[in-house]
Parts: structure tokens; C-alpha cells; sequence
């Protein structure tokens, strides 16, 4: 248990509020800080740069004259130029006629065309690039696993003798070949459930058959925020031993049973590091992104599995993992724009639809899984903040776009009633989305 995850254990509420904090205001800062550093690259003079909203704790100003604040209520935080009218740049400020020409340049409202769209656009690309730059950092840091299955080291599971060792190249499970790890996936699924199964391996150079754990045994890889399982304490490494009673040799039987379930409470007999203790859970029943696309709606307890050992990993280039970091990001973006469509076509429930408080639980779940599993739970929040706001929604940067993309088009902006109308209409949308999501929160399983 690290650091962050021993404050967690201190007080459930008092650590999530601190979770959540920290998590937002990280991504409110880079998400600033975009629209902060590129304005000013375009010229355009940052007047404020607000970490919060409401009473400021401590300031600062600098050389260029930018106040660097931090406001009381840290849920949220603003760039105020030169020239606005407001902190959400809606609108120029009456002051700005009586600047020159050249003081018109440097304000957000007199700046060219194309500086005000890098600027109004650079927020939401902060966060992407935070998330990429997160996910590169796993990759570097932890390696992808190699091309050809290869043993890294065995996970500890009870009652078994397992005859892997370390370097072992995985070349055939039973008597299915393995080229590959999806090929370990469908050994799993062709192979009946079993304590143990014959693995043929290459060792110092020699082919032999060893007995080994099913390849796909119901180890606890990780455990999903606010869940059935994360109620009630479950941890990585945890090996399900049986449900009602019943035997389970692999993670398919686990996930089948819980599929059948109905939603009627399941008690699970679970080893960890020695020692046994059963745990009573109740499944939620939840939609679920499939592999091909679109979503399925299971009951789950909130468990995901793993290998019976853990793969041996090579330490990818630069270029690989920065690659690997852009699909896992556009990964998350494909999945919550298909499940935004889902939810409006009415095909999977409006639950999941996230609101402050469940987002805050999921922050301190995230923290008590230790430093990483935040990290990694910083940067998909990073991702969906700014998808967020490259909504065509007056308001927001996505709005902001819209209305320079008018004018492009027209040679002019849109007219200052009609500006007001639409922010109106802007803020009334965000506030229903707030206060439905809110409502999720509140009455969603």
C-alpha cells in the first residue's frame, strides 16, 4: 500500500473529497493552461489565470503581468484576457473601444480569426495530450508484454503444483496451439474448466509438457470503482474459489454464473495470501462496451480477470508507446461518443450518464488502488473533460469554435443579442445535463 492509498484508508468521505479535488484540479490546470500558453504564443494577453472560482486564497503576479490565483472553490478555474467581459469570454468588455489599435490586438476580442480558434481549441487538446502523455508513461514504464507468450513470473494460486517457471515460451495449452495470446484466450474457451491443464513450453532450449493453472483462472486482475466488488473489498490478486458452493476453476465460470444471477446476492469463497474468507456480494446490472462495438447489458460484480502468469514485457520505443497511448486515447473517445449515442437512441439506460458525486467515488476508489490506478483514472477523465467541451454547446469551447466558424464563414461574428440568447440557451443546457447527471448519481444503482 503506498502513500496516497494509506490517507485513503484514513476517512472514506474526507479522502474522496481530497481524491476528487486533486483530480480536477490537475485537469482544470492543464485544461487552462492550454488556453493560457497558446494565447499567449497568439498574442493575446492573459489578465488572470484562476485555479477555482469565488474568494482567492493566494496570488501572484508576474512579469507579464497575468494574475496566477487560487480561488476557494476548487471546482473548476478560468483564463480571463485581456478584453473580456466575463471569465467564460463570452463577450467583449465596453472597455476594449478605448484601447489602440495596437492594445486591441493583444486582447482576446481584437486578436485574428485563427488566434482566437487556437486558443478557444487549445484547452481540449491539453487534455487529450495530458492523457496521451499518462498512457506513453504506463507504456514506457511498464512494457508490453512480447509477441509470443512468454512466462514473466507465476501467480501465487492455492492448491495448485504449477510446473511454469519464468522464461517458459508458451507453444500449445492441452493440445491447442499458442502463437500468440489471443490464441491463449481461445485455448481458454476451448478447454474445459479445470484445476490444472498440460502446457507444452520451450525451456533452456528443449520442448516438454508441464501441468499448469488454467490458463484463464478466476484471479482478480482489477477491481471496477463503485462496484459490487469494490464494496466490499476486493483486491487484485484475490483467486475466487468457489461460488455458492459451487467449484469455479475458471474466470468464465465466474462471469456465467454472475450473468445468471438475476441480481440474487452470490457469497464467494476467496483465497488471499493464504489465507480463505468468503464475501457476499449483489450484481448491478450494467451496459458494457462490446469488442466490436456497441454495448450489452449484463449483471456484473465489477471484477476483471487475468492470465494465469504474468507475461514477460519488453520495453517499447518512444514512438511505439506514444503510438499505443493515441489508440488507448482514442479508444475512450470512440466508447463514450458510442455510448452517448446508445443512451440518446435509448438503447442502454440513461444511468450512464455520471454526475459529480459518482465521479468523485470513482476518484477515491481509483486512489485507494494506489498511485497508479489514479494516475491512469486522472488521465480518462482528462480524456472526457475535453471531449466535453468540443461540444457545439454555447459555453463551452466547442460553442466558442461554432461561433468563429460563423464567422469565417459570414466575415462576421454573430450578432451581440443573438450572442446573448444562445449563452443563455448554453448555460441552461449544461445546467439540465448537471442536475440530470446529478440525479443519476442520487438514484442509480
Amino acid at each position: 500500500m503506498d502513500f496516497l492509498s494509506s490517507l485513503m484508508s484514513l476517512g472514506g468521505l474526507a479522502w474522496t473529497i481530497v481524491a476528487f479535488v486533486v483530480a480536477l484540479s490537475i485537469i482544470v490546470a492543464v485544461h487552462e493552461y492550454g488556453h493560457y500558453i497558446v494565447g499567449r504564443w497568439c498574442g493575446i494577453h492573459a489578465e488572470v489565470f484562476s485555479l477555482g472560482f469565488g474568494p482567492v486564497i493566494a496570488s501572484r503576479v508576474d512579469r507579464r503581468g497575468t494574475r496566477w490565483q487560487i480561488a476557494a472553490l476548487p471546482f473548476g478555474g478560468y483564463v480571463k484576457f485581456l478584453g473580456d467581459a466575463s471569465a467564460v469570454s463570452d463577450r467583449a468588455s465596453p472597455e476594449l473601444e478605448f484601447l489602440t489599435e495596437s492594445e486591441r490586438r493583444h486582447s482576446l476580442h481584437g486578436a485574428p480569426l485563427w488566434a482566437r480558434a487556437a486558443t478557444v481549441a487549445a484547452g481540449p487538446v491539453f487534455n487529450f495530450i495530458l492523457s496521451i502523455a499518462v498512457f506513453a508513461g504506463f507504456f514506457l514504464v511498464q512494457g508490453v508484454a512480447t509477441e509470443v507468450p512468454t512466462v514473466g513470473s507465476v501467480r501465487p494460486l492455492p492448491g495448485i503444483e504449477d510446473g511454469l517457471k519464468p522464461g517458459d515460451r508458451i507453444l500449445a495449452i492441452g493440445d491447442i496451439p499458442a502463437d500468440d495470446f489471443s490464441a491463449i484466450g481461445q485455448a481458454a474457451d476451448n478447454l474445459a474448466p479445470a484445476a490444472s491443464v498440460p502446457y507444452r513450453v520451450e525451456r533452456d532450449g528443449k520442448q516438454i509438457t508441464v501441468q499448469g493453472p488454467f490458463p484463464l483462472p478466476p484471479v482478480v486482475d482489477g477491481v471496477q470503482p463503485k462496484s459490487a466488488a469494490m464494496e466490499a473489498g476486493f483486491l487484485p490478486g484475490d483467486v475466487i474459489q468457489s461460488v455458492d458452493g459451487k467449484p469455479v476453476y475458471a474466470f468464465t465460470q465466474l462471469r456465467d454464473i454472475v450473468g445468471a444471477s438475476g441480481g440474487n446476492p452470490l457469497t464467494l469463497a476467496v483465497w488471499r495470501n493464504g489465507e480463505s474468507f468468503d464475501a457476499t456480494l449483489t450484481p448491478i446490472r450494467r451496459d458494457i462496451p462490446k469488442a466490436d462495438g456497441g454495448f450489452e447489458t449484463r449483471w456484473l460484480i465489477g471484477l476483471t480477470g487475468g492470465l494465469a502468469f504474468d507475461p514477460e514485457t519488453r520495453r517499447p520505443g518512444p514512438i511505439e508507446a506514444l503510438n499505443l497511448a493515441v489508440q488507448q486515447t482514442w479508444s475512450v473517445v470512440t466508447t463514450s461518443l458510442s455510448g452517448m449515442a446508445h443512451i440518446v437512441s435509448g438503447a442502454i439506460s440513461s444511468c450512464n450518464i455520471s454526475g459529480p458525486l459518482t465521479i468523485a467515488e470513482t476518484s477515491g476508489a481509483a486512489a485507494s488502488l494506489g498511485i497508479a490506478s489514479f494516475i491512469g483514472f486522472v488521465a480518462m477523465l482528462s480524456t472526457a473533460v475535453g471531449l466535453l467541451n468540443l461540444f457545439p454547446i454555447p459555453v463551452l469551447d466547442g460553442g466558442h469554435l461554432v461561433f468563429h466558424v460563423w464567422e469565417a464563414l459570414t466575415g462576421k461574428p454573430p450578432a451581440d443579442r443573438a450572442l446573448r440568447v444562445m449563452m443563455g440557451v448554453g448555460l441552461a443546457l449544461l445546467a439540465g445535463l448537471m442536475a440530470f447527471a446529478l440525479t443519476n448519481d442520487l438514484t442509480c444503482p
